[in-house]
């Protein structure tokens, strides 16, 4: 008899533990994926935006990507707040406003959570799957920006933001309908930092220095034009949180 009580009350506690878990789930912001078509294309900088790029952006270097899936917004304050509660680590705050002060390794324990409670398996971009969006995938023009060569159509950049980021989707989005690519905020990518030029000395140098640094992309509401390009590289140590850096989901292709 005792142990029938004591499997009834681990079952009714088992109960209210999924009941809570779904309940929360069914809270969670609706997240909006885009699916980017595999292809190969040209990773880096080449053409017009050779004459100003950086040099960690060269040589360009062909890239084969599989199918893949990417969220159509940046991850707002709303979705964060959904998934991780407590205290909104934003400076500007606004529901509808990109998440930041986001460390690489918070942004990676809130995707453990919100895959938890939904049962999918989102994740963050790797660098070239980044770009490869950014350009629009098989849709692309070759646009020097996410969507456009003309920066303010689709970018919250220095000049037009007022020094702050904006509400998700407010501008123009790229040939895959994704939106704010370029501009807004910087978005962590998963990989590590890496230079492109990986035969040279200068490669070989700055590969150690980066070593323990994680890569950003996308340019933020604070950044000239050059910086919002889609070949625009940054990177900083995954604990750092920085006013202008988020991210964006991704998930594998079916």
């Amino acid at each position: 008899m005792l142990i029938m009580k004591t499997f009834s009350k681990l079952l009714l506690a088992a109960f209210f533990l999924f009941s809570m878990v779904a309940i929360k789930a069914q809270q969670i912001p609706e997240i909006e994926m885009v699916k980017v078509e595999g292809g190969e294309f040209l990773m880096g900088s080449y053409g017009e935006q050779r004459q100003d790029c950086e040099r960690n952006t060269l040589p360009a270097h062909r890239v084969i990507l599989n199918d893949y899936y990417v969220a159509k917004y940046e991850v707002t304050q709303e979705l964060w707040m959904a998934v991780m509660g407590g205290k909104n680590p934003s400076k500007i705050i606004g529901d509808k406003l990109p998440v930041t002060r986001v460390t690489w390794y918070e942004a990676k324990e809130f995707i453990a959570k919100l895959n938890k409670l939904t049962g999918k398996k989102y994740r963050l971009l790797f660098e070239a799957e980044w770009e490869y969006a950014a350009r629009g995938g098989k849709y692309g023009h070759d646009f020097r920006f996410s969507g456009s060569d003309n920066i303010d159509e689709v970018a919250w950049n220095r000049k037009n933001s007022g020094k702050v980021p904006h509400a998700v989707g407010t501008k123009q989005p790229n040939e895959l309908g994704i939106y704010d690519m370029s501009g807004n905020v910087y978005e962590w990518c998963e990989d590590g930092y890496e230079i492109y030029e990986l035969s040279t000395s200068y490669g070989s140098q700055l590969n150690e220095i980066y070593n323990n640094t994680k890569v950003y992309r996308g340019g933020c509401m604070t950044s000239f034009w050059d910086v919002c390009q889609v070949t625009a590289r940054n990177c900083a140590p995954a604990v750092y949180k920085y006013v202008f850096v988020g991210f964006r989901l991704a998930m594998d292709g079916e």
